[in-house]
């Protein structure tokens, strides 16, 4: 299960995975030894996959960024021409879609050219590809690896995870309330629930 804190140290790490452990703990109020903890458990359990340079396209000429629909001569659930696809160099994303065509592939190149020659040397090799069709983007408005970590906050499971603090606290209520007057705490026991003891504790330490 991730926990808040879990959350927050993953938003960092997707800013910046170069920032430090002090830096992170720092940040969460955490002893950084505590957070080195949690990042090796993240790592262990594949929550973090690795470690990453973003490099700008650009600066290394590839100025031309596709999309391409690609059906297949595959049968049945077979991922041969997928997992080919994936091999080449120039080819950044492989999706396995739904619908008439087989596969979203995100391809980057220098120019038109390069990105016809991939079409007709390095798709077309295998064999499986019975159709294409290209999409060149114009211009990239926005683009990120970054995940909406607190869009898990809408999760049923999660608004569950986050609930625990308030039992605590609730606990809390009541032993304050058995600790300043146990014989009121022994009877609203047995005749109300933890809301209405919670509400009685409160009752009893503004009276003091």
């Amino acid at each position: 299960m991730i926990d808040s804190t879990d959350r927050e140290i993953l938003k960092i790490l997707q800013q910046n995975a170069r920032v430090s452990n002090a830096e992170i703990a720092r940040q969460v109020r955490m002893a950084p030894s505590a957070i080195l903890e949690r990042i090796r458990k993240l790592e262990a359990r594949g929550v973090i996959k690795g470690y990453e340079v973003r490099i700008d396209p650009e600066a290394l000429g590839l100025n031309l960024l596709a999309y391409i629909l690609v059906r297949t001569k595959d049968f049945g659930g077979e991922l041969r021409t997928g997992e080919a696809l994936a091999s080449i160099e120039e080819v950044q994303e492989v999706h396995h879609i739904a619908g008439e065509d087989c596969y979203l592939v995100k391809a980057r190149v220098r120019d038109a050219r390069t990105l016809g020659r991939l079409l007709r040397e390095r798709f077309a090799s295998g064999g499986g590809i019975s159709n294409t069709r290209t999409t060149i983007v114009l211009e990239t408005l926005h683009e990120t690896t970054r995940l909406p970590i607190d869009a898990a906050l809408l999760e049923a499971g999660a608004a569950g995870s986050e609930a625990a603090p308030d039992t605590a606290a609730g606990s809390i209520a009541v032993a304050a309330l058995a600790a300043g007057a146990p014989a009121a705490a022994a009877a609203a026991r047995e005749t109300a629930g933890l809301d209405e003891l919670a509400a009685l504790a409160a009752e009893t330490l503004h009276e003091r």
